[in-house]
């Protein structure tokens, strides 16, 4: 799996996606020479895992259901976490 840094990726961003698109190729994408993150081929419509970690894509949605449960259980503002959001975008 080849590197790609982020400059690299801007400047030549087309054809590595029409690489990723049409030769399913990964790359690791650096910044300052660490990995920061990875980019692959989505798998085809209907995939039943996630890309990552294979999970099943409804186990998946359901941690995270269950997660969004249990931090508005603990939830202490008034304001709602897009209100929250928007009030430190200004």
């Amino acid at each position: 799996m080849p590197d790609v840094g982020v400059r690299e990726l801007k400047a030549r961003a087309s054809e590595i996606i029409r690489d990723v698109r049409e030769r399913r190729a990964r790359y690791v994408i650096t910044y300052r020479g660490r990995p920061v993150g990875l980019l692959m081929p989505l798998e085809e419509t209907g995939a039943t895992s996630t890309p990552i970690t294979g999970e099943p894509v409804a186990a998946a949605w359901e941690e995270l259901t269950r997660l969004g449960e249990e931090i508005g259980r603990g939830w202490r503002s008034p304001l709602t976490s897009t209100e929250l959001l928007s009030e430190m975008r200004r």
